[in-house]
């Protein structure tokens, strides 16, 4: 089937990303199957992960249909492209729809991407994960392939203005051998595998990104046990309480 939206889109990613002199570094693509179904997972720390990812899946050739929040599908711009890319709208109050059509692009040979924390962390450290990311891959008989992003948070995250200068940022990306999800394993347990595949990837991407920070004002992109001045975990969700 013709892409008529995708693939005009991810050529508009990366004319703006050399636009941006955006340093690129990704290792592991080879793990994305080059056919059939897998669910890949991200650790979310920037609104701009999506792309990042399905960059990421470019090499195998392949095509990524992200579960978003379904009011991106509403925005007069972003709406008709996510919906021209054949992504998945998610109602969190009526998940079953978008679960359900999630599971048919498995089974149709998709690879479906998830963030499994729901929303970006503001700690930049991994937040709990959800378990839909396992149940799918469970019930549709395909893999999990674990990935890290490290520096998408200095162009554009919550709580700071975008960067969309051409500021020649670094953008580690680390994708991981692919995690089976059997049947008859409880799907709290993969997902605590498949978490710990992924602080493995995301301290792999933080010890290769190549620059640090430039003094006491660029540290806010840096977690705290890092040496960064993002909040703690726990700080975020304090506030988050308050809201």
């Amino acid at each position: 089937m013709a892409e008529l939206v995708y693939r005009p889109v991810i050529g508009a990613a990366q004319t703006m990303f050399k636009a941006l002199d955006l340093k690129i570094e990704c290792r592991g693509s080879e793990h994305i199957p080059r056919v059939g179904g897998a669910v890949l997972v991200s650790n979310h720390i920037s609104y701009m992960d999506f792309i990042f990812n399905g960059l990421a899946a470019l090499p195998q050739k392949r095509l990524v249909r992200f579960m978003a929040k379904d009011s991106v599908f509403r925005h007069k711009i972003s709406g008709p492209l996510m919906r021209g890319m054949k992504h998945i709208p998610v109602d969190r109050k009526k998940g079953e729809a978008a679960y359900a059509h999630a599971l048919n692009s498995l089974r149709s040979g998709e690879i479906i991407g998830v963030f499994p924390e729901a929303t970006i962390s503001q700690s930049f450290t991994l937040k709990s994960f959800k378990s839909g990311a396992a149940r799918l891959a469970q019930e549709a008989g395909v893999p999990l392939i674990p990935m890290a992003l490290w520096g998408t948070q200095r162009i554009w995250t919550k709580g700071h203005p975008r960067n969309f200068r051409r500021s020649h940022i670094p953008i580690t990306i680390r994708v991981g051998e692919p995690l089976e999800a059997p049947a008859d394993q409880y799907a709290g347990a993969i997902t605590r595998r498949l978490r710990e595949r992924m602080q493995e990837l995301l301290e792999a991407a933080q010890r290769a990104y190549p620059v640090r920070p430039k003094g006491p004002d660029d540290t806010w992109w840096m977690p705290a046990h890092l040496g960064g001045t993002a909040p703690t975990p726990e700080a975020v969700r304090e506030a988050e309480r308050k809201d």
